[in-house]
């Protein structure tokens, strides 16, 4: 069983910064995939991003290419999502989650089988 939390959280206005990392505790994090989601209101959860196990494969949503950086440290047992040049559009729950496939990094929820409880990401305009 692997336990995910989530931190770096916040609000911060339009144009800045926000740094998200995930710890991973319980299992072998390098056997996994990491993704990190969010969810708006009233909207599907969607990734975001995405790193294969070994961290040589990424996977960016078009909305958030060249702003955002997903990268791991498996000595560490953590992923981390930067986030600059926010927006109003990026406010939501964002989830960290660990997925078993390997040689990819899944962009899809259902190949995610641990979730973080989530942390509130909120861009001020």
């Amino acid at each position: 069983q692997v336990r995910l939390v989530e931190s770096g959280g916040g609000l911060v206005q339009a144009g800045g910064s926000l740094r998200l990392s995930c710890a991973a505790s319980g299992g072998t994090f390098r056997s996994y995939a990491m993704g990190w989601f969010r969810q708006a209101p009233g909207k599907e959860r969607e990734c975001v991003a995405a790193i294969s196990w070994g961290g040589d494969t990424s996977y960016y949503e078009d909305s958030v290419k060249g702003r955002f950086t997903i990268s791991r440290d498996n000595a560490k047992n953590t992923v981390v999502l930067q986030m600059n040049s926010l927006n109003p559009e990026d406010t939501a729950v964002y989830y960290c989650a660990a997925s078993p496939i390997r040689g990819t990094a899944p962009r899809r929820s259902p190949e995610y089988a641990y979730w973080g409880q989530g942390t509130q990401v909120t861009v001020s305009s």
